[in-house]
This record gives structure tokens, C-alpha cells and sequence, in this order.
């Protein structure tokens, strides 16, 4: 009969998430253990929750080794977000600065009208004062 019986090779015996174990049959006909990594999951956009393209699928310890260029991609959120996004990010951004500048413009516009219209308001004030100061002027003359 043969022995089923398997030995922890590392002093953890409890069932964690980071202990998970394989029972492995060698050609020799004895049970060892192979202690399992974590699945790794794909680093995806801030945004639209997408897999990023480019970005390696790593454990943190293996992407700590790797080169900067190599963990991202040469573009302005890179690794971070995926195009698409950034594509998004810099449309919303143009349209925005377009109308605080249509904005801009408008008020500039509004206040030129102010001052034209102002500026035909005293004329007219002007106007009406020295027609009275005329006709009290003529009155006074001729008595």
C-alpha cells in the first residue's frame, strides 16, 4: 500500500489564501507539496474599469523588478488609463476651456455694450441739459 501521507515543507500550517498547496506525484512514487502562487489579475483603467494594454500581468514583488518602461506605456496616464480615456479626458478638457472662453468673450462684449450704451446716455443727458440751459438762457436774455 502506498503511503498518502504528505509533510508541509514550510512551517505555516494553516489554510490561508497565501498557503495554498498542491499535492504533486513524483516519478519516484512520493507525495510532495507544491506550494501555489496567487492568481494575478490584469491592471485595468481607472475609468472604464478596461484591461490595460502594454501593462504586464505581474505579482506586485515581480513588477517591482521590472524597468518603469516596461510596467507602462509612453503616453500621458500611462498604465494608469487606457486611451480611450485619455482620449476622453483631454476632449472634456478642450470643450471646457472653449466655453470659459466663449464665456470670457461674451462678458467682454456685455461690457463694451455697457459702455457704448452709457456713454449715448450722457450725450443725450448732455444734450437735453444744455437745450435747457439754452432755453432758460433765451428766456433770461430777453426779459
Amino acid at each position: 500500500m502506498p503511503d498518502t501521507r504528505i509533510t508541509l515543507r514550510k512551517r505555516r500550517p494553516y489554510a490561508t489564501k497565501s498557503n495554498k498547496i498542491r499535492k504533486v506525484k513524483t516519478p519516484g512514487g512520493i507525495l510532495r507539496v507544491h506550494y501555489l502562487k496567487k492568481r494575478t489579475k490584469a491592471p485595468r483603467c481607472g475609468d472604464t474599469g478596461t484591461k490595460l494594454n502594454g501593462v504586464p500581468v505581474r505579482r506586485p514583488r515581480e513588477l517591482a523588478r521590472l524597468s518603469k518602461p516596461k510596467k507602462s506605456v509612453s503616453r500621458a496616464y500611462g498604465g494608469v488609463l487606457c486611451g480611450n480615456a485619455v482620449r476622453d479626458r483631454i476632449h472634456r478638457a478642450f470643450l471646457i476651456e472653449e466655453s470659459r472662453a466663449v464665456k470670457q468673450r461674451l462678458r467682454q462684449q456685455e461690457a463694451i455694450a455697457r459702455q457704448t450704451k452709457t456713454a449715448a446716455e450722457r450725450e443725450e443727458s448732455r444734450k437735453k441739459k444744455s437745450k435747457k440751459s439754452g432755453a432758460s438762457a433765451s428766456t433770461v436774455k430777453k426779459a
